[in-house]
């Protein structure tokens, strides 16, 4: 194969229709909003004990990571898009 060619098989087309899918039927959305409901749940007045104080120390590193992989996700959604039209370009057919 030569530099700049693209090809993709059929079980690789499907598989990205597959995980754009997901990406773009509320996955990103949905960690959203347990980054939301994990930030309220920090708040004494709403949970307090000592589960709440080990929710609370945990937390900040939990969110950092959730909302890390809403950043990866936004990213591999916009790489799926480029492979989608590279295989378009190429005369194949996109998903």
């Amino acid at each position: 194969m030569a530099a700049g060619d693209v090809t993709a098989t059929e079980y690789g087309r499907t598989t990205i229709a597959n995980m754009r899918r997901t990406i773009q039927g509320g996955l990103s959305e949905q960690i959203r909003s347990i980054v939301s409901d994990g930030d309220i749940l920090c708040q004494p007045d709403v949970w307090e004990g000592s589960l709440a104080a080990q929710h609370r120390g945990s937390w900040p590193n939990t969110s950092t990571q959730l909302r890390e992989a809403v950043d990866e996700l936004t990213r591999l959604n916009e790489l799926f898009n480029k492979i989608n039209a590279d295989i378009m370009a190429a005369g194949g057919n996109a998903v």
